[in-house]
């Protein structure tokens, strides 16, 4: 029985040292979030409501503003950004769509972008699972396109993407500080 004590005694010791080794990294300021279409869809689809198959999910990091200026200094004008913060941003598509005049299959893709102050060029990558825009090959590319931006009245805090349908698609709207970015994508 004595050493049935010790034993536990000891096992209890050694999880109560793993358990404080094991500290959980702090909460990241730019977290990650996903944007789907159709709009909500894995909510329609385990409540049985989901009208049409999925389309497009985007997944990306969502930094702050935080009382910074945006872009022309955090984003630098013409030069790669990852779309967010942290990993770069990831397109997947479920089934073909066309960009502009781009035809593109499905499958995943890495976006980024380089902003200016009238126009973004919209850049999408196969080589995906990236941090940053640091390791980005612009020969590993499959499409660039331009698109125009606009100046909201209301900064928006936090980087935000999200689509609305439209005719024969959807826009993915992008919207940070006080820039909107649309990206027409047709299916």
């Amino acid at each position: 029985m004595k050493q049935l004590v010790v034993v536990l005694t000891c096992s209890m010791m050694v999880i109560q040292g793993l358990m404080a080794q094991s500290k959980l990294p702090a909460t990241d300021k730019s977290p990650m979030d996903m944007s789907y279409y159709p709009v909500n869809y894995p909510v329609l689809k385990i409540q049985n409501k989901a009208s049409e198959p999925l389309v497009l999910r985007v997944i990306y990091s969502r930094p702050q503003k935080n009382g910074r200026s945006v872009y022309g200094e955090l984003v630098e004008y013409g030069k790669v950004w990852r779309l967010g913060a942290n990993e770069a941003t990831e397109l997947e598509l479920y089934k073909d769509v066309k960009i502009g005049a781009n035809k593109l299959k499905k499958g995943r893709y890495t976006m980024y972008a380089i902003p200016n102050p009238d126009k973004w060029t919209i850049i999408l990558n196969k080589e995906t699972d990236i941090w940053g825009a640091f390791q980005y090959d612009e020969k590993k590319d499959v499409l660039r396109t331009e698109i125009t931006v606009e100046k909201r009245q209301e900064p928006v805090e936090m980087f935000s993407m999200a689509f609305e349908k439209t005719n024969g698609g959807v826009n993915l709207v992008i919207m940070w500080d006080d820039v909107k970015a649309i990206l027409p994508i047709t299916f």
